[in-house]
């Protein structure tokens, strides 16, 4: 052994090849942290001490080859100043250049994931020989990053700037045949012959059969192009790119510009320049949030593997009570993912939609080949509609989807509770009513929680997971476990009207339409809220997909549950559309109206009619500024987010954090509403909502708000 770390093993085999075996003896993936890189640097410089190593290979001791930089750490190194984390960069950059300039050839053996960090590593290599388990990419775009260890400047070399810019921009990982087609590896062999596959080539190098001093001089030296016809590539890559990415997502352009630059310099001039590049988006608000955002969704994947350690009911097979589409959407995402699913409804109609729903589904995976059609088939096969309760004798958990009206869903959860096995789990997917209200004539409350899916169920994230006052802790952990088998994100909340989302969603509703009532143009609002804020819809294109129907009832819940801040003693804009039968995307029209152009592609457009209509509840049109449409619809929704916090609703900043991206589009770039609130500090939030005091309790803030603009907290440390 020439040596043996945490981190880093090293060992001469027999053939005089050196094995650089990566395999964390702390952590269950590899990844490069402080002391990992301290391993590396030790192993190059004993490996080019030895004399009698012919080559080195790179292997990994886990399922995974390294699955990048390790995250953690970051949030203090992005604290420090800029010259700090250069000089930090720097160095990282030796190690990474110490290896490359060994004296005799390198290869990396990849079997899993390389991505970020650990493709760099392998960068560095001469030789990169993948598994077909390999998979590769530079995703710091997704963190609002570039690669920061000379990722970007030696991809480019190797693959050409071209596939490099979209290596960067989009942050996908590439599947081995991709990766060697384009030249990112140079062979692709079983798992069990990757050792000695990667052996022989790197003897092959070392007798002189593999030139690997020309493909090292290659990638070091300038990119061998054709000037004007670079700066034609660069400039539109560029512009697509930067449309791709919008204004809120720096990071993707600053990638193909740093390639632009670089292009012509030999690649430690180019590193320097990946250096200040690195530096300059790390300390960036939206780098800060969507690093914050990585880390929450890992507290969250934490959650879910400690519920499904600890859940008493393994769910093996499901039933879905309501078909339609959303009962439809629902068996899908439970079929998809292994769990056979029972569909039952009292209409046929209802039954063929929900089938209709679940088979187009697995239609366009087919169709985008994330599946096989004998995969399709194996799906729809486990999804069996009926019309009995004959068939959820044996179910393990059943998700109520029926019609939003409490005695309804009251007296069919009564109903099934009677046929179903006692060991069995209720969810109801309620997305306004009383868990406890719906638990009041069940037998076996503590069997019974919220499952609140968000449409459409196969595109959003988020499952809101809703402990009653009697639902059990291994209720909860099970119905966790199951949502995150059926590849959701679960975020555990406990009963109050609305939940958790809904409850903060209507707030910012409210906001909205006392905007309009004293004049502001639904469609600045909406523009402002989308084109600056970064909402993926403004609120009112957002009411018409939600429905004003829906809208208007789930508003009625919230006025009846907070008095004092969502009840209103005026008609309003939703009362309007709603009165009129405007529903939105449903009918056809709500604050805009809807169709289809002559390709049969659907349109939005204003409609002169909604402003006529608004007149019996909005004043004169009257100017607002962008920032003032922001504070006044996003105050109610931060305030009734922290006081969910203070509430207990939700259990951490993190998990709230995270249910607003996933569940409601949140912009991902500010990082949710407690980000939001510490990226600005508390005493701005507080000094903005005195502003607008006069607007109402909505725009109050918490006693709690108050103590920590005062000792100037924050909620992620």
């Amino acid at each position: 052994m020439l040596f043996e770390g945490q981190s880093i093993q090293c060992s001469l085999r027999e053939s005089g090849v050196a094995e650089m075996r990566f395999d964390n003896q702390n952590e269950s993936v590899n990844k490069f942290d402080r002391n990992t890189l301290q391993e590396w640097r030790q192993v190059t410089q004993i490996l080019k001490d030895h004399g009698g190593v012919k080559a080195v290979m790179a292997t990994s001791g886990k399922p995974v080859f390294i699955v990048g930089a390790d995250i953690t750490e970051f949030n203090e190194l992005f604290a420090s100043s800029r010259e700090q984390l250069i000089k930090w960069l720097v160095q990282a950059n030796e190690v990474f250049t110490g290896f490359e300039d060994l004296p005799f050839p390198t290869a990396a053996a990849i079997d899993g994931i390389a991505f970020g960090g650990g493709l760099e590593m392998c960068l560095t290599c001469d030789l990169r020989v993948g598994s077909p388990k390999a998979q590769v990419g530079l995703p710091e775009s997704k963190l609002g990053l570039v690669p920061g260890f000379g990722g970007s400047v030696r991809l480019a070399r190797l693959i050409g700037p071209d596939n490099a810019f979209e290596w960067l921009a989009t942050g996908k990982g590439y599947k081995a045949d991709k990766a060697l087609a384009l030249g990112t590896l140079d062979a692709v062999v079983a798992s069990e012959k990757l050792i000695e596959a990667t052996e022989q080539m790197l003897l092959d190098a070392a007798s002189g059969k593999i030139d690997w001093h020309s493909r090292r001089a290659e990638k070091k030296s300038p990119l061998q192009l054709n000037r004007t016809e670079a700066a034609m590539s660069f400039m539109t890559s560029k512009g697509y790119i930067a449309a791709q990415a919008g204004p809120h997502y720096p990071a993707p352009v600053r990638g193909v510009e740093l390639i632009e630059k670089s292009a012509y310099l030999p690649l430690e001039e180019a590193i320097a320049m990946e250096h200040e590049a690195f530096a300059d988006m790390a300390q960036t608000e939206q780098a800060s949030s969507l690093i914050q955002l990585f880390l929450n969704d890992q507290v969250l994947k934490k959650k879910a593997k400690i519920a499904a350690k600890t859940a008493d009911k393994a769910v093996a097979s499901a039933t879905v009570l309501g078909a339609g589409i959303m009962g439809g959407g629902i068996a899908y995402q439970s079929a998809s993912r292994g769990v056979p699913a029972i569909m039952k409804d009292i209409n046929q109609s209802a039954l063929d939609l929900g089938m209709k729903e679940a088979i187009g589904l697995f239609g366009k995976g087919v169709k985008y080949k994330k599946i096989t059609n004998e995969q399709m088939a194996q799906g729809v096969a486990s999804i069996k509609p009926t019309l009995s309760y004959d068939e959820i004798k044996h179910t393990d958990i059943v998700v109520e989807a029926v019609v939003e009206n409490p005695k309804i869903k009251a007296a069919v959860l009564s109903e099934v509770e009677e046929l179903m096995p006692a060991d069995a789990i209720i969810c109801s997917n309620t997305s306004t009513i009383s868990i406890d209200r719906l638990a009041t004539n069940l037998k076996r409350p503590e069997k019974f929680c919220g499952m609140h899916f968000f449409n459409p169920v196969h595109k959003m994230p988020l499952v809101e997971v809703i402990r009653g006052k009697d639902t059990s802790e291994e209720t909860v952990a099970s119905v966790v476990a199951y949502a995150s088998a059926m590849g959701k994100s679960p975020v555990v909340v406990n009963d109050c009207p609305g939940f958790f989302v809904n409850r903060v969603l209507f707030p910012y509703f409210g906001g909205f339409t006392k905007l309009l009532r004293d004049g502001c143009d639904f469609q600045q609002a909406d523009k402002v809220m989308h084109k600056k804020f970064g909402w993926p819809m403004g609120p009112a294109y957002l009411l018409d997909v939600v429905g004003m129907d829906t809208g208007k009832h789930a508003a009625e819940v919230m006025a009846e549950g907070f008095p004092d801040r969502m009840s209103k003693d005026e008609k309003d804009a939703i009362d309007v559309m709603f009165d009129e039968a405007r529903y939105g995307q449903k009918t056809a029209a709500g604050f805009y109206v809807y169709g289809k152009d002559k390709k049969g592609r659907p349109t939005k457009e204003a409609d002169p009619k909604t402003y006529e209509l608004l007149k019996q509840v909005c004043s004169d049109a009257k100017d607002f500024s962008d920032d003032e449409i922001i504070a006044r619809t996003m105050l109610p929704m931060i305030i009734e987010t922290i006081r969910c916090l203070e509430e207990g609703i939700i259990g951490s900043p993190a998990e709230g954090d995270m249910a607003l991206i996933y569940g409601l589009g949140f912009p991902p770039f500010r990082g949710g509403v407690f980000k939001y609130v510490d990226d600005r500090g508390m005493q701005a939030i507080v000094d903005l909502a005195n502003q607008y005091s006069q607007l109402g309790n909505a725009y109050k803030p918490t006693e709690r708000m108050l103590q920590m603009a005062k000792n100037n907290e924050k909620f992620y440390a």
